[in-house]
């Protein structure tokens, strides 16, 4: 019977070829002569191509240095120029909705103007103004700004979905974050390392802003999604703070393109040929 293959593992857990090799070595000793010195070439060689790797890795990495600080500062500068047009460009479109909402109200009839104004107030379309609640929710100081989907510390757009449908839920009559108002149709998703609100970047601190009843405050602090992030601030120190406010000003949305869905024509009513088929007769 051949012996237990872990037994024998464990009791001569050293290779033959490498015994033999150490027990040549203790009975001649240690390399002396050439071979002594070839091994000591050698391994100088050998640290000093390392070196000359690594010294010509640095100065090449020093030397992209200068082009990569160059492009970043050049996006960023294309980025902020962007950004400070499209800046422009919606406030021109605020100032012709007003106008356009001006020549629209002297056109129709007070009562009718109204209700168009309480319409557009209530769907996002039109600036509003009262009284309620500002959410404040923050980075943690020490979070990585490249951080993952996993990153400790960091507000994430299923964090923002979660605080507004709370707040939608505890009564709120109009909520914008960062200045973007949102409507039936917004979305709050992640693009990357950026989080968008109907297609435009925000970033922390993220104000959420939200004009409803007298008792708004209580309810949201009520929900099931301030003590879930009440918790997670404890946990990854996040900025997560309410307070109410008056005569808060929102902004109006960006008016959305509708898609209508019409039904398709009824086809036309083809008459069916009708046959006729007649028995053969026979005498009797």
């Amino acid at each position: 019977m051949s012996p237990d293959f872990l037994s024998e593992l464990f009791s001569n857990p050293l290779d033959p070829g490498y015994a033999d090799a150490a027990a040549r070595r203790a009975k001649s000793g240690p390399p002396t002569g050439w071979r002594q010195t070839t091994r000591r070439t050698a391994a100088v060689l050998v640290a000093g191509l390392i070196g000359l790797l690594f010294a010509v890795a640095y100065r090449q990495t020093m030397a992209d240095e200068p082009r990569r600080s160059q492009a970043r500062a050049d996006l960023v500068s294309q980025i902020k120029a962007r950004q400070a047009t499209t800046d422009s460009l919606r406030g021109q479109a605020d100032r012709l909705r007003d106008e356009v909402a001006r020549e629209r109200d002297a056109a129709l009839g007070a009562n009718q103007a109204a209700k168009q104004r309480e319409t557009e107030a209530a769907t996002g379309l039109r600036r509003v103004t009262g009284d309620g609640l500002v959410v404040r929710l923050t980075d943690a100081a020490d979070a990585a700004e490249d951080g993952g989907e996993h990153e400790l510390g960091r507000i994430f757009d299923r964090d923002l979905q979660l605080v507004t449908n709370a707040l939608w839920a505890s009564g709120a009559e109009a909520i914008a974050v960062n200045d973007q108002r949102l409507t039936a149709t917004s979305t709050i998703r992640k693009a990357g390392g950026a989080i968008l609100v109907d297609f435009r970047p925000v970033t922390s601190p993220y104000e959420i802003r939200v004009i409803g009843p007298g008792d708004l405050e209580d309810r949201f602090e009520d929900s099931a999604a301030a003590a879930l992030m009440r918790k997670v601030a404890d946990v990854e120190h996040i900025g997560f703070d309410t307070h109410q406010e008056d005569d808060l000003n929102l902004p109006a949305a960006t008016e959305p393109t509708l898609n209508y869905a019409t039904l398709p024509a009824p086809p036309s009513a083809t008459p069916t040929p009708v046959t006729s088929s007649s028995s053969p007769s026979g005498g009797g």
